[in-house]
């Protein structure tokens, strides 16, 4: 293998072609990349990598006066995207001979509007169904394809298929989703959740505020600090509730004391009241005893 540089491609043969286009002749070189082609100088309008060694059809220069480049007998797998932009005036491209494979792979050649001429013989993907309609499809501007020309009626039939095949994917989706069942999908639809306020209510964050403010000794901001901890709220009336509360389960205590004395006060005094019956109702028997 032999790599293209600009000693190669100065002592390389150029020529004026049949066509009477200046042509740079790198034919046989076994030359696997392609590379170094700024050293032309764009000076040519034709030039012919016939059998050599080349994968990838890319890394060319801006070469505004090319117009055609012949690859016949190479090992072509992929094709840049940027041949538009690098070869604004490409006209012809000849790849019989190479190993592309897919459909797809012909697909960067669609944004070279200026392609005329094109040939793909020899390909895997020269075999593949509906292949000269998807070229035909994907490059408009074509009007040779494989040596032989583009018909009007080809155009119409790939731009018939292609239609049908682009609606038909668009029809099964949208029947998929009349049919589809109604499943929950993450993220879709759903109502925004108001964030829950954490913490204590403005009321009370007033109030502790206002206190902090008013306490004035270390006695006072004590007392604020174990309120605090204790979970009350200063200036509110949580406080005189608990107050309020003692008092009344005393009170209630004291009342429940009362209550049981009175009841032995009222026991006490039947066992007194029905002592002197006892004692006078002995007597009498011991009376009646006697007589």
């Amino acid at each position: 293998m032999v790599r293209l540089t600009a000693s190669l491609i100065n002592m390389s043969a150029q020529k004026h072609n049949p066509v009477r286009d200046w042509e740079l002749d790198l034919r046989g070189y076994r030359i696997p990349v392609i590379e170094n082609l700024g050293a032309t100088l764009d000076q040519f309008d034709t030039i012919d990598f016939t059998d050599n060694d080349i994968r990838k059809l890319d890394k060319f220069p801006l070469l505004k006066r090319l117009k055609h480049v012949l690859l016949s007998n190479n090992r072509i797998v992929r094709i840049s995207e940027n041949l538009q932009e690098n070869l604004p005036s490409l006209e012809s491209l000849i790849l019989t001979n190479n190993s592309l494979k897919e459909l797809s792979d012909i697909d960067p050649l669609g944004t070279i509007t200026t392609l005329k001429y094109l040939s793909l013989l020899g390909n895997p993907v020269a075999a593949k169904k509906n292949y000269r309609y998807y070229v035909i499809h994907k490059i408009p501007s074509l009007r040779v394809l494989d040596f032989c020309r583009v018909k009007e009626k080809e155009r119409e039939a790939a731009a018939k298929l292609f239609k049908k095949k682009k609606s038909q994917p668009a029809q099964a989706t949208a029947a998929g989703d009349k049919t589809k069942a109604k499943t929950f999908t993450p993220g879709e639809k759903l109502t925004p959740v108001k964030p829950v306020p954490s913490g204590p209510p403005k009321q009370d964050i007033a109030a502790i505020r206002k206190a902090i403010a008013n306490a004035k000794t270390l006695e006072e901001i004590d007392r604020l600090n174990q309120l605090l901890k204790s979970g009350q709220i200063p200036g509110t009336n949580a406080e005189p509730r608990k107050a309020s509360a003692g008092k009344e389960t005393n009170k209630r205590k004291d009342h429940f004391e009362e209550e049981e004395e009175e009841e032995e006060d009222e026991e006490e005094d039947k066992n007194h009241s029905s002592a002197p019956k006892r004692r006078a109702t002995s007597e009498k028997e011991e009376e009646m005893e006697t007589v």
